[in-house]
């Protein structure tokens, strides 16, 4: 993992709390959660090499 990764998912994080703030401001709560979740799926999006990657270590380790 390397940090690039780390500031972009901070990144995401405060752009989403950025819009969820601006979104109750403008009473359209209805859409808070949906940025929300959206910002989470992104974010395992960007993960998932990462995880496969992990994975396949924890298999060529179980394999000695």
């Amino acid at each position: 993992m390397t940090v690039e990764l780390v500031f972009r998912i901070a990144g995401i994080g405060i752009i989403i709390a950025i819009l969820n703030q601006l979104l109750t401001r403008l009473e359209k709560s209805e859409y808070v959660m949906l940025t929300t979740l959206t910002g989470i799926i992104i974010v395992f999006i960007m993960l998932m090499p990462y995880v496969e990657e992990f994975l396949n270590d924890l298999k060529d380790f179980a394999d000695f």
